[in-house]
């Protein structure tokens, strides 16, 4: 199983990444050993997340997500 994640960090800004192991890669995140933005971004939270059967389709939900403005992204997460 494969996840997309959607993070809140602490100064309001999203962060959206993909992983196998969602609980693991958010304490990297707050172990500052996950993303390179979350390393100057604290993350607080996951405020979403989708599930996926492979790795190839979590991946192209991520570049999706990626795209999103934060409306939309804030949108995304409200449904």
């Amino acid at each position: 199983m494969y996840f997309v994640y959607i993070l809140k960090c602490l100064d309001g800004s999203l962060y959206t990444g993909s992983t196998n192991n969602i609980e693991k890669r958010f304490k990297s995140h707050l172990e500052g050993k996950g993303g390179k933005y979350t390393r100057s971004h604290k993350p607080v939270k996951i405020i979403y997340e989708e599930k996926f059967k492979t790795k190839s389709d979590a991946l192209k939900r991520e570049m999706e997500i990626k795209k999103l403005t934060k409306e939309k992204k804030i949108i995304l997460i409200s449904t």
